[in-house]
């Protein structure tokens, strides 16, 4: 059932409520669409997140004001996948999740997520993406009664029509020029449709269905709902007449967009319906330059994608670039991402190994660190508060990142020099807290995935580390020139061989000094990520 704002709202087994109408700037009491001023944006009146986000619906950089103070209402389409889903999907859905955790755990706002979705595997987006389900999600099927509800309001309001054969079309000509606040909606020619269209530009919101089609009963006969309504709906049922955000890859800008915002307005009669509209960049395979799809078969399933990467190199390889920006899948470019997850979390264990007291280093520069640290908590804020700049933030950590490893240089023995841990510590709580924030483990799940099945295989490393270690040792405390240098060489090859059968294996040990150290990584290798690892090997032994 629908009521109006400020009731509770009922849809499905969800009721939320609406406490208040909120209003836009300016804008008034509630306005007809018809007599609003055409396609002007108006700025929403409520709280600054301090943020700047690219709009859609201005084509420019705006404060991000939420009508509630530290809650964002944030609707998304969801995908329409009828096999596995593609790293098309993937890549939407990580860099949108990753703005909604930046929001919450940067800037302390509450995101509501709703989406629409339908026949999908859970298992393997769930498993590929590590995406934070949305508060709520419904699927089309079980809420045709709520888009009937929806369609006759529209007609109500005079902004829908229904025709002979059964079929319901939106009315451009009723709102007048307000129609057209993406690119490319003006000069289009619409949908394909019924002789019985009125504008070649009106669009279906109820379809009749044809013999052998799935089908509901409605007033206008048997049929199921159009493309954009079922959207226009969800988002209605959750969040009634006012949006904060809308997101969805820039495909769907027009027709599916534009046509969203048209019937919204044109049912709740309101001047403004989404404050803001964020747009993805498509993923393209290197050298095309379509986006991933099922239609062109130019893609790459998540699960054939898992058997050679984690989920964690994903989410790096889409934070190296803008969110709105397209993106080129290639082996090159995933291992860039696979070297960057890898110089972190290399970077982390062997700070780690600092603070306990098991590496050994030349005194450092504790205070030029503190200040590097402070400096990059400042840069990757202002990174993220302008338009949610990933690749520039992840820059900054790389950079401390750096810094930290120029100070972390082994010696065989002390001497006795002071140690700083502290400032490694901040440093390495800081690092996991904003990969945490993006969604990247490098901790827990690295070594979760390896010894989930491996029982007591952590103090099996342990062990094969140490004793590796003893051997080297013992080959390092023989010089040539006393003793047999054969049998030296052989012990050190010895342990460089075993070093180097480990590591595609997912154990990485590295030589620092008289010592070594070692993590779990993420799982096995693929080829240029086993090239990135050698060379960070080779730049660290």
């Amino acid at each position: 059932m629908w009521r109006s704002p400020g009731r509770t709202v009922v849809c499905g087994a969800k009721v939320l409520n609406r406490a208040r109408t909120v209003h836009a700037e300016g804008a008034g009491p509630r306005r007809s669409c018809c007599g609003a001023s055409g396609r002007t944006w108006i700025r929403p009146r409520g709280f600054d997140t301090g943020v700047k986000a690219f709009n859609s619906l201005t084509k420019r950089k705006e404060p991000l004001i939420l009508a509630r103070e530290g809650v964002a209402t944030w609707y998304s389409c969801g995908p329409t996948v009828y096999d596995h889903a593609h790293l098309g999907h993937a890549c939407s859905y990580v860099r949108f999740d990753v703005l909604q955790r930046v929001l919450s755990r940067m800037f302390g706002v509450t995101v509501v997520h709703a989406m629409v979705i339908t026949d999908i595997d859970d298992k393997i987006i769930r498993r590929g993406r590590e995406v934070t389900p949305p508060a709520v999600y419904l699927r089309v099927t079980e809420n045709v009664h709520h888009i009937i509800a929806f369609i006759s309001g529209i007609i109500r309001n005079g902004h829908a029509y229904a025709t002979d054969d059964g079929d319901v079309y939106f009315d451009i000509q009723s709102i007048g020029d307000r129609y057209g606040r993406f690119v490319g909606a003006v000069v289009s020619q619409g949908e394909p449709g019924g002789s019985s269209k009125r504008d070649s530009r009106d669009f279906a919101l109820w379809k009749r269905s044809r013999p052998g089609e799935p089908y509901w009963e409605s007033p206008w006969g048997r049929g199921r709902p159009g493309w954009h309504i079922e959207c226009s709906t969800i988002a209605s049922c959750v969040f009634g007449s006012q949006l904060d955000i809308h997101s969805g890859g820039i495909d769907l800008a027009f027709p599916h967009h534009e046509n969203e915002v048209a019937q919204s307005e044109a049912y709740h009669q309101c001047g403004q319906w989404a404050n803001y509209f964020l747009h993805s960049g498509h993923l393209h395979l290197k050298g095309s330059t379509e986006k991933m799809s099922k239609s062109l078969k130019n893609y790459i399933t998540i699960k054939e994608f898992l058997q050679t990467h984690s989920a964690n190199e994903f989410r790096m390889f889409c934070l190296l670039t803008k969110y709105r920006s397209a993106i080129d899948y290639s082996d090159s470019s995933m291992a860039e991402a696979c070297s960057s997850l890898g110089t972190i979390s290399t970077f982390i264990h062997a700070a780690q190994a600092y603070v306990r007291g098991e590496l050994q280093c030349s005194p450092v520069q504790e205070a030029a660190l503190w200040d590097r640290l402070a400096e990059t908590k400042s840069s990757v804020l202002r990174a993220l508060a302008d338009d949610f700049d990933t690749p520039r933030a992840v820059g900054a950590l790389m950079n401390l990142v750096y810094h930290g490893n120029c100070q972390l240089q082994p010696v065989s023995t002390c001497g006795g020099a002071a140690r700083s841990p502290a400032v490694f510590g901040a440093m390495v709580t800081y690092l996991t807290d904003m990969l945490e924030v993006f969604g990247v483990d490098v901790l827990q799940s690295q070594r979760a995935d390896v010894l989930s099945g491996g029982g007591n295989l952590q103090a099996v490393v342990e062990q094969l580390t140490r004793f590796r270690g003893e051997v080297r040792a013992f080959a390092l405390g023989h010089p040539k020139e006393s003793g047999p240098a054969r049998g030296r060489d052989l012990l050190l090859r010895a342990c460089d061989a075993l070093r180097s059968d480990l590591a595609p294996l997912g154990v990485l040990i590295k030589d620092r000094g008289a010592t070594s150290t070692w993590e779990i990584t993420e799982g096995k290798l693929s080829p240029g990520g086993q090239r990135a690892r050698d060379k960070d090997q080779d730049r660290s032994s």
